[in-house]
């Protein structure tokens, strides 16, 4: 489908364009590497997956990458998976990350406000003073390189300040958020090994306390490997026995002593979302994080010391890694630890007003609810300083673009909004943000630097202007070194190498648009596919959340042992409202008329809510196994649910109809 010669919905104007970083990146490029001086975004993009070893020389030398040992080269084997990025050289990402210590000690690094105070600022003199001593202490209780350090902590600055004391030590940080139950962290803790876990005994949330001594006392009783476990008092609980006081390591006068690690020497391990078996344990690099978050946080968010970078998070989604790398920029990062909804929808707004934030991420959901609600947020907030909306999580809906769009229509410049998309995976974005383009309805700005972002048909063949499935054919820095315990990689290999050979499946139907921009129709593992069309259900959910009658919807294709094929559409209601016949009547003809006859579905269900894995995404294809009949032990990990009564409902209905 070619997209339609619309004007677009903002525009930067020439004083955004060339006072941004990227624009300055390109000249600099072009004079010391051979990046085309004319042409804009296109040609810089065009240049930097053509000639990729340049371009990841420029983006180290331009961000000056202090290496401890410098490179033989840029990229050695290319070949995915398994491309060696800088071999030889040797770095360390949380030096980098508090490199602004140095030029304005006493200005935040840190804001941290939560529900019920804030903005708390936290010194660049003090993160690196807190780091310097944790480190110390890490390295006193026998830390060393390789070691894997966990935490269960919220988003506050203790979990910043472990998370680079790790990295200073060479140590692999790994992280879950508190409202994780046992098992789930178990599921994700177990299969790396910590030696030490610093645990938080709560979390604020929603109004109330939630006391989490019980869940700490289990995750100790079954890790075995742990040498010392670390008490974090948020709810001011009395540290239990045989635990280490958090400000008793943290009391030092200490400067950081950086441990230089090969450039693919593991930072962190994430975790996929896990909805079956165990979680893939993803392990990412020093090198390889800190090149790509410079690139993606310096010039596609175009931020700097003079930015304030806030982006509604837990520890439990990669976003929040994202999030701390902001410190790479010297930007100062703003940490949110609390609800999205309390004490209103206008929660996030709120936090963005009271920290001055310039930049403000959050989900394509909190957008379509503050929509439904009515907010007015640039009426009722100070947002003045908010030159960007990035979304993720889910494709940000046209509705959701005009919806911002309006919001902000009276101020000079507008809006940027950039809905971008990317993953756990990469712990990046494969298309998204670009300070210099325009932005159209229900489009991605355009692919990343250096991402040879391409959708091919099931030949292999790119296409423009089709649905194809997303792919990357050239290696980024960012992709997991190898997941953990898969010592013949075949586990990383099947989960994205063995539909195209050599080439990165991720799993999302997109087009790429012959204007250059990008279009997310949703997952292909959970693909709608009637009489041989395939289509993707986040057009579908656009279409039906925009009545106001339903909160939230899924849809799935059931194919049956007798051939036939099901799409059956779970709605979830607002407050008040019945799933009568009206109601349906209407859904089915926005489909008709907004999509196709093909998108309406065979049979509309009232559901009581929807489920979600712990990071927010909805359970399409566990959803599909339960009525296809598929066991509940075995079509979902219940650790990785939001809520696992919902489950129930569909497990019933497969019964029913089987």
């Amino acid at each position: 489908m070619c997209p339609a010669p619309t004007p677009p919905l903002w525009q930067p104007d020439r004083q955004t364009v060339d006072g941004a970083r990227i624009t300055r990146f390109q000249a600099w490029a072009a004079a010391h590497h051979g990046a085309p001086a004319a042409g804009g975004y296109p040609a810089l993009h065009r240049w930097s997956v053509e000639e990729l070893d340049t371009f990841w020389l420029a983006i180290a030398e331009w961000f000056d990458v202090r290496f401890t040992t410098p490179a033989t080269r840029v990229l050695g084997d290319r070949a995915m998976p398994g491309a060696q990025w800088f071999p030889g050289a040797t770095l360390n990402y949380a030096e980098h990350a508090l490199r602004a210590a140095d030029e304005r000690p006493d200005e935040p690094a840190l804001l941290h406000a939560d529900e019920t105070h804030g903005p708390v600022p936290v010194t660049w003199r003090e993160l690196r003073r807190q780091v310097g001593a944790l480190s110390t202490a890490l390295r006193d209780l026998g830390v060393r390189p390789g070691d894997r350090v966990s935490g269960y902590l919220p988003n506050v600055p203790h979990a910043v300040v472990a998370l680079l004391a790790t990295a200073a030590v060479g140590a692999v940080w790994t992280a879950s958020a508190p409202d994780f139950g046992a098992r789930s962290v178990l599921d994700r803790f177990q299969q790396v090994e910590p030696v030490v876990l610093i645990a938080a005994d709560g979390y604020r949330y929603g109004g109330k306390e939630h006391d989490r001594t019980d869940t700490v006392a289990e995750l100790r009783a079954h890790l075995p490997t742990l040498r010392a476990v670390v008490h974090v008092p948020l709810l001011d609980t009395p540290a239990p026995e045989g635990t280490l006081d958090w400000s008793t390591l943290t009391a030092a006068d200490r400067t950081p002593e950086y441990t230089a690690v090969p450039f693919d020497h593991p930072l962190w391990v994430l975790y996929s979302s896990g909805t079956t078996g165990l979680p893939k344990a993803l392990v990412q690099s020093q090198g390889g994080i800190l090149l790509e978050h410079l690139k993606q946080l310096g010039l596609h968010c175009d931020l700097g010391p003079d930015d304030r970078f806030f982006w509604y998070t837990s520890t439990g989604w990669m976003m929040w890694n994202f999030l701390v790398s902001g410190l790479l920029t010297g930007t100062t990062v703003v940490l949110y630890d609390g609800s999205p909804g309390h004490p209103d929808t206008g929660a996030q707004w709120r936090i963005a007003d009271r920290t001055g934030a310039t930049f403000l991420g959050t989900s394509a959901a909190y957008v379509m609810a503050c929509r439904k609600a009515g907010l007015h947020p640039a009426a009722d907030h100070d947002l003045g300083r908010v030159r960007c909306v990035a979304t993720t999580g889910s494709p940000l809906p046209p509705d959701g673009f005009r919806w911002l769009h309006d919001e902000f229509a009276d101020r000079e410049g507008g809006l940027w909004i950039a809905s971008v998309s990317g993953g756990t995976d990469v712990c990046s974005c494969f298309a998204g943000a670009v300070p210099t383009l325009p932005v159209h309805i229900g489009e991605l700005q355009a692919p990343g630097l250096g991402t040879d972002l391409q959708a091919w048909d099931p030949r292999g063949r790119p296409l423009i202007d089709e649905v194809g499935e997303l792919v990357v054919t050239r290696p980024m820095p960012s992709m997991p070194v190898r997941f953990w315990n898969d010592p013949d990689g075949h586990r990383y290999h099947d989960s994205y190498f063995d539909t195209y050979p050599g080439v990165w499946r991720h799993g999302d139907w997109i087009t790429l648009t012959s204007r250059g921009s990008v279009v997310i129709h949703g997952r292909s593992d959970s693909t709608l596919n009637r009489q041989g069309v395939r289509m993707g259900s986040a057009d579908i959910y656009e279409v039906v959340e925009r009545l106001p009658e339903i909160r939230e919807s899924l849809v799935v294709g059931v194919e049956r042992p007798d051939g036939d094929y099901w799409m059956p559409l779970f709605v979830h209601l607002a407050p008040g409202v019945t799933l009568d016949e009206p109601l349906r009547t209407r859904i089915r003809r926005a489909l008709r008329e907004h999509l196709s006859p093909r998108h309406v579905p065979d049979e509309i269900i009232d559901v009581p809510a929807v489920p979600h894995t712990l990071t927010g995404k909805r359970l399409e294809v566990p959803v599909k196994r339960l009525l296809q009949g598929t066991p509940l032990d075995r079509a979902v990990n219940p650790g990785s649910v939001d809520r696992t009564d919902l489950l129930d409902f569909y497990v019933d209905l497969a019964r029913q109809r089987a």
